[in-house]
């Protein structure tokens, strides 16, 4: 059963997006090791995760390591990639019995065979989850998904966007959040989030609460929404 929530919000975004960001600058400005910002994420994954579930959202994706993160130090990177399995294995048991199912997008071909168990393991024990998707984005690029989908789409197609999308074959961002003070979508959903609402938070990722959520959803419920028309035709 699904927990009450006290937010009053007149419309909810079907899919919500975020991007962790400000792990570093967070451990940074403490006096931590670049880790600690990433442990800290971890636990903000978590909160979010089960104040997702909570407030009743449907669809929640969550950018965890773009294709360019490779070009961090590899330490941070092992670091990373320890944390996501740590989490995966912690988690998927708990995440299976509030009815959350997990996949990840993004390319499994370059990422260390302990992770890519870890993460076939959780997809397979979560499958069965209908209350909420949640979707962890790894080694994903979005500009490297357009392109590879494109390949599909016909030389002479009468509607190419329609055998695009249908090829991606993934929902439209209702919300984008990103966290840690940057303002830019850093190659993620950039087809999906072509009539997405966007929220820049100052807020780094490890500081990210439900209150913070509430406030991006009740953003969202008063924004007109009018996909190129005029709002009496919405």
């Amino acid at each position: 059963m699904k927990q009450s929530t006290s937010l009053n919000i007149a419309r909810r975004p079907h899919h919500t997006a975020i991007i962790l960001d400000g792990n570093g600058r967070w451990a940074e400005a403490r006096g931590l090791p670049r880790a600690s910002g990433h442990r800290a994420g971890a636990v903000a994954v978590r909160r979010t995760v089960e104040a997702a579930r909570a407030i009743g959202l449907r669809l929640l994706t969550l950018y965890a390591f773009s294709s360019d993160n490779w070009q961090r130090p590899r330490p941070e990177v092992n670091a990373l990639f320890a944390l996501l399995r740590a989490y995966l294995a912690d988690e998927a048991e708990a995440l299976r019995e509030r009815g959350i199912r997990l996949t990840a997008i993004g390319r499994r071909d370059r990422l260390p065979a302990s992770l890519l168990f870890a993460i076939e393991a959780a997809e397979a024990a979560t499958a069965s989850g209908r209350d909420m998707h949640l979707r962890i984005a790894v080694d994903y690029s979005s500009r490297e998904a357009i392109a590879r989908a494109a390949r599909g789409v016909p030389p002479r197609s009468p509607d190419p966007r329609e055998d695009l999308g249908r090829i991606l074959a993934t929902p439209d961002v209702d919300l984008l959040i990103r966290t840690g003070g940057e303002q830019r979508l850093s190659d993620f959903l950039l087809w999906e989030a072509a009539y997405a609402e966007l929220v820049f938070l100052a807020v780094p990722w490890p500081d990210f609460a439900r209150v913070h959520l509430e406030g991006a959803l009740a953003e969202f419920s008063r924004r007109g929404r009018r996909f190129g028309r005029i709002a009496a035709a919405v």
